[in-house]
């Protein structure tokens, strides 16, 4: 995995049928949080066994909503028996993202038809174009609180802390980062990922590893909102 610096792997049975998937997060909650010894470890261990998967004429909506749903980051596609390619949800994501605001650029003509209409009624008491500003705001900008959960589990942890506190605390709260804090300020974050990378790949040691060694420093805006963080480069 580190070696093609992919964070998900397939594996597949005597008979080239998929079995199961292991990724970062598996490694970093199931391996290192529960210090299991790797090298004694075998993948069916800690791998998820019989893995949700898709067909090929699956619609991409359909396989977006499974991985939603299920709270998984990866999935396979199966055509004839055979995996053929593994969906990642950053991917699947970003162009269901792209499509949206192909629709939102098809919306502004409606929005435009709209402030024709509120021209006819005339200026509202409450200020001009007050109608179609709401509704564009609404509509077409909508703010994060909006797309957040209620209560999300946000970890954070302090730069002194070991590798394996982290991985204990993301098993805990069942996540795949943490965000690294100085007096409640954001310094950088860790991730599944970067467990995998930066430290197994490495052979440092995660009882002594500590996070400020190998955690991606903060180099843009943070936002924090309902205790949930979002990175602007």
């Amino acid at each position: 995995m580190a070696a093609r610096r992919v964070d998900a792997l397939l594996l597949t049975d005597s008979n080239a049928l998929l079995c199961g998937i292991l990724t970062d997060k598996d490694i970093a909650t199931r391996v290192i949080a529960q210090e299991i010894i790797l090298e004694d470890t075998p993948v069916s261990k800690v791998m998820t066994k019989n893995p949700v998967f898709v067909l090929a004429d699956t619609l991409a909506v359909e396989a977006l909503q499974k991985m939603v749903q299920g709270k998984f980051r990866h999935l396979p596609v199966v055509k004839n028996g055979e995996v053929i390619a593994l969906l990642d949800i950053a991917k699947c994501l970003y162009d269901a993202i792209a499509k949206l605001e192909r629709a939102a650029e098809k919306g502004k003509a409606i929005a435009a038809a709209v402030e024709g209409v509120e021209k006819q009624w005339g200026t509202s008491v409450s200020g001009p174009n007050t109608f179609i500003e709401t509704l564009r705001e609404r509509i077409f900008r909508p703010s994060l609180s909006t797309i957040i959960p209620e209560n999300p589990k946000l970890v954070t942890v302090a730069p002194t802390e070991t590798v394996l506190m982290v991985a204990k605390k993301m098993l805990e709260y069942r996540s795949s980062s943490a965000v690294i804090t100085v007096e409640n300020k954001p310094l950088g974050i860790l991730t599944s990922k970067d467990i995998l990378m930066r430290v197994i790949a490495n052979n440092l040691s995660p009882e002594t590893c500590l996070v400020d060694k190998v955690i991606n420093l903060i180099q843009g805006k943070i936002i924090f909102l309902k205790r949930r963080c979002f990175f602007l480069s």
